[in-house]
């Protein structure tokens, strides 16, 4: 039985994590739960039916006790707390930046982590990947996808890596200037938060797809590629170097790669439904407009720079999309922002980082250029 952690429990990856865990309960048992201040209610109903002993929260500490008989740690540090309580796989679904000092925390104290939180290796890949690529489960569905097709060859075979993007709600419409939130959040396929949702209609969900597929796997970003597919069932690709690719399909599910995270890497039975081989399918592949597109060969020329820069890239984002979202910006100039801040912040000669205060550093004065930039 694998004891696991799990932080951002009352979102998407987290809710379905545990409905896993429900249906596997001789695989699995819950040692903590760390969740945000937005659903205290859900926290409490996961810990007591899961029979949690610990949970963490940036809420109301004392509304939370009065909900479950858990124990409850509160406070900013809270889920990193939770983090380095000892168990086989820590589940990082924490959205944001805000996620890297949790998986660090994890991985200093000998946990595996089970990455969902794309931005501990945007903004932190050098720090992360230091303790080893064998401490990291990718969750995403592109990384889970590319690291199960790998196993196909040896690393000195691989000629490519192609992720796949569904290529959200514009990827046939012509003119993005007056595009609304509400279009924006309405994704065709997946059904995720409203920062991811948005990430992938400009397709920086896909540039920082690209990042993290760089630090996981070790691949020069010259040989990491996307392509668009309406679909989204073949989940990424991998191109050996005797022409040969191999792929890894599926109904888009989340549960498949939640559970072959937090399982470290094994199958089990009626996770998802496969696909129906009884009917007919037809699955387009297509290469990105960059002009219309441009946040993932942004996202490539920021990977080959450095962590540093890609940290800023991230920042900016958030900052950005939190504008776009309160209406203070159109949403062509969510890339406009991102590009701006990394070509006055990031041309210079940057350091290696060396611990997460340097991170912080990087992302405060990339948010406070983003910033300006955005009111004016």
């Amino acid at each position: 039985m694998k004891e696991i952690g799990i932080l951002g429990c009352t979102g998407s990856i987290g809710v379905q994590a545990l409905e896993i865990v429900a249906s596997h309960p001789e695989s699995f048992r819950v040692v903590a739960l760390a969740a945000g201040s937005g659903n205290l209610e859900l926290l409490a109903r996961q810990a007591d039916k899961f029979k949690v002993p610990i949970i963490a929260t940036t809420g109301d500490k004392a509304r939370l006790r009065s909900l479950t008989s858990a124990e409850v740690i509160d406070g900013p540090q809270s889920a990193s707390q939770i983090a380095a309580i000892p168990a086989d796989v820590v589940l990082n679904a924490i959205t944001g930046s805000i996620g890297l000092g949790p998986t660090l925390s994890a991985l200093s104290s000998g946990n595996k982590v089970a990455l969902a939180n794309k931005e501990s290796l945007v903004a932190g890949g050098e720090l992360v990947m230091s303790y080893g690529r064998e401490r990291i489960l990718p969750v995403d569905s592109e990384h889970s996808a590319l690291a199960q097709a790998m196993r196909s060859g040896k690393r000195s075979e691989i000629a490519k890596l192609i992720l796949t993007a569904s290529g959200g709600p514009f990827r046939d419409r012509k003119d993005l200037s007056d595009i609304t939130v509400g279009e924006a959040l309405a994704h065709p396929t997946w059904k995720m938060g409203p920062v991811v949702t948005i990430n992938s209609a400009t397709l920086v969900n896909k540039g920082l797809e690209v990042i993290e597929a760089h630090h996981l796997f070790g691949i020069d970003y010259k040989e990491i590629e996307a392509v668009i597919h309406p679909q989204s069932v073949v989940h990424s690709m991998v191109e050996f170097r005797d022409g040969s690719t191999i792929a890894q399909a599926s109904p888009p599910d989340m549960k498949g790669p939640i559970a072959y995270a937090i399982s470290s890497e094994e199958r089990y039975a009626n996770v998802m439904r496969p696909v129906d081989w009884s009917k007919s399918h037809t699955w387009e592949f297509s290469p990105i407009d960059d002009d219309r597109f441009p946040a993932v060969e942004l996202a490539k020329r920021c990977g080959e720079l450095g962590t540093a820069v890609t940290a800023m890239f991230n920042a900016a984002n958030e900052e950005a999309v939190g504008a776009f979202v309160e209406g203070r910006i159109a949403f062509t100039r969510i890339v406009d922002v991102i590009e701006a801040v990394v070509m006055e912040q990031g041309g210079g000669a940057l350091s290696p980082l060396r611990d997460i205060d340097d991170v912080t550093a990087i992302e405060h004065d990339a948010r406070v250029l983003a910033n300006e930039l955005i009111r004016s």
